[in-house]
């Protein structure tokens, strides 16, 4: 293990909000095609007080709850992420344990004073205007309901609580390292997500998140003083209230509502040409040389997010925000926070990876729990695209790293497959390349298998299909079935859902008879690039029996290769000369120094 961890290269992702008026986008939802798909709904307003100076604030949140499932609710559940930065919760205790912990965390809850540390307090909760029950257990509020919820039914709840900003750790808190005040993520009480597998009421311990789709008006009390970017549109200029201003922030059709502020934020826009206004929020106290970069980062953020309408499926937001703040970079509604300070290039990979993921996981809201690798690895694959794009890179494979990271973690004996829960990964850098580059893999190595164009229609069509909903894993796969009508759920199953790795080898050549050997227990086609003695090339095709089909392909189309058959024999025009699998590198086979054969050898 010691060796895959210091040769496996680092993955550093980094991580916003916004204003406007209103916007429409019911005519982008799409009218759901299955009879028998349910979720939740929630409607929250929020009145929040905040004091500056101690970090702390009061909230009263009244929040309305649509029961669209066909099950009677006896209880339901509230996250309350700042708890979690607390000495002695499951966060500090799992960094402190684990064997390569986050050196963005380390040991640093464990230190934290208790005018540092975070806190959600619900001082009263009531259902439809009744007390109910309720418990504190780390980051989550059980709540036994006084009278269940019927399918259907609507229940409004009204709490008060109190909250304290932690020093800034992972993702959200105050000051951090390059002197952000505010970086408000997961900052109030957070109804759970329940759908057809129930309450997923994770704890807060080290990962991603999970929301119930619905509308948030928040109104923010905060020092006249202080500049504030958040999700949603701003509605109309902030009101004087003694030495305070009142933010009025109404955002449609999210899961989630994030905000940031500080004294020295400048606030820049830049409209996208027929798309939506982009909000930049960055400290005026920058180095020269980071404040140069953040105004070249703008129209670079325009074509991003033309690339992603473009490739994707269209924004349907009227505005987007990249925000200075976190602890690198992070994705949430209508925006990101990612940390300034860098060298251009840097800053601009981390904001089109963290608007990439406005697509895979804000509007395609897979659950980052438990299916990370659909938002961390179709981000890093649609990012990775974009970015190329705008360096007008023609690199034939952008994924090499990747896959190389994927190989490494593969010929390890330490991968866990992609069906593990994003905190039980025994080690953090299994957990980033798994989601990371595998997750990327996924994606790119289907394009392998269907074809590129495909590939291409598969993703847009996934978009129509389950955006501002919650897709999971066989969701794509049969999207891709629709588009190809090939049969697709074995490469789900074994790469998705198990260790089995891809080796297929040149076993051995003779005259014009090639044989080859799969090596791997997981299935696939193959790409077979011959040359002839005569100095001649032929592609051809070795469609996998189970996939009942072929991808479109230029190649001369041989006999399907069943999967329980260890070898296969290729009969070919003429003699011999060299043999490759897989000239193109887009199949992840985790020994490619078996797949060419040279006569010269």
């Amino acid at each position: 293990m010691k060796g895959f961890l210091m040769n496996l290269v680092c993955i550093t992702i980094v991580f916003v909000c916004g204003a406007n008026e209103n916007t429409t986008i019911s005519n982008i939802i799409k009218p759901n095609t299955n009879p028998e798909y349910w979720q939740q709904h929630v409607d929250y307003s929020m009145e929040i007080d905040m004091d500056v100076d101690s970090y702390q604030y009061t909230g009263k949140q009244t929040l309305v709850y649509t029961n669209n499932s066909p099950d009677v609710l006896n209880r339901v559940y509230y996250h309350l992420y700042f708890n979690a930065f607390q000495p002695g919760s499951e966060m500090d205790v799992r960094s402190r344990t684990i064997a390569d912990p986050s050196t963005k965390i380390g040991d640093r809850i464990s230190k934290l004073k208790p005018d540092e540390i975070g806190y959600i307090k619900v001082n009263s909760l009531e259902q439809n205007g009744t007390p109910i029950q309720h418990e504190t257990v780390g980051t989550v509020l059980e709540v036994v309901l006084n009278k269940p919820i019927q399918p259907g039914e609507k229940v409004t709840f009204n709490m008060a609580f109190e909250a304290q900003v932690p020093i800034q750790i992972r993702r959200s808190g105050r000051n951090n390292k390059e002197g952000v005040a505010l970086s408000m993520a997961q900052w109030y009480p957070k109804l759970a997500e329940y759908d057809d597998e129930g309450w997923h009421a994770d704890p807060y311990i080290a990962r991603e998140f999970h929301g119930v789709w619905g509308d948030f008006d928040v109104k923010l009390l905060i020092d006249a003083d202080y500049v504030v970017g958040g999700t949603g549109y701003l509605q109309g200029a902030p009101k004087t209230k003694g030495s305070k201003k009142e933010y009025h922030f109404k955002a449609p059709k999210v899961h989630d509502f994030t905000w940031a502020a500080d004294p020295d934020f400048i606030h820049d826009t830049f409209k996208v040409p027929n798309g939506p206004m982009l909000h930049f929020y960055y400290k005026r106290t920058m180095d020269r040389k980071y404040l140069e970069s953040w105004k070249k980062l703008q129209p670079d953020t325009a074509k991003l997010m033309a690339f992603f309408s473009e490739n994707i499926g269209q924004y349907p937001y009227d505005q987007y925000s990249v925000i200075q703040g976190g602890d690198g970079g992070m994705e949430y509604a209508m925006c990101t926070f990612i940390t300034g300070e860098r060298n251009y290039g840097s800053l601009r990979s981390v904001t089109s990876h963290e608007m990439a993921h406005t697509w895979f996981q804000f509007l395609l809201a897979s659950n980052e729990a438990k299916h990370e690798w659909m938002d961390e690895g179709f981000t890093s694959y649609i990012s990775t695209l974009a970015t190329n794009a705008l360096k007008k890179n023609t690199n034939k494979n952008p994924f090499k790293s990747a896959y190389r990271r994927y190989i490494s973690l593969a010929n390890s004996g330490h991968e866990q497959p992609l069906t593990t829960h994003a905190d039980r990964y025994a080690y953090n850098q299994v957990y980033g390349t798994a989601a990371y580059s595998k997750g990327s893999v996924f994606l790119s190595q289907l394009g392998y298998v269907i074809g590129e164009e495909n590939l291409k229609k598969t993703i847009k069509k996934y978009f129509d299909d389950f955006s501002f909903k919650h897709p999971k894993p066989m969701d794509i796969v049969r999207t891709a079935e629709r588009i190809t009508d090939l049969e697709l759920d074995w490469y789900l199953i074994d790469f998705g859902q198990t260790t089995n790795t891809i080796d297929y080898g040149v076993k051995s050549v003779d005259g014009n008879k090639i044989v080859l050997e799969r090596i791997g227990l997981m299935p696939m086609p193959i790409d077979l690039t011959v040359t002839y003695d005569d100095g001649s090339t032929e592609e051809f095709y070795i469609p996998l029996q189970m996939m009942r089909g072929e991808k479109p392909t230029d190649a001369t189309i041989v006999s399907d290769w069943a999967w329980a058959m260890p070898t296969y024999a290729l009969s070919t025009r003429k003699n011999v000369k060299t043999v490759e699998i897989d000239s193109s590198k887009l199949m992840a086979d985790v020994k490619r120094e078996n797949n060419i054969y040279s006569l010269a050898n």
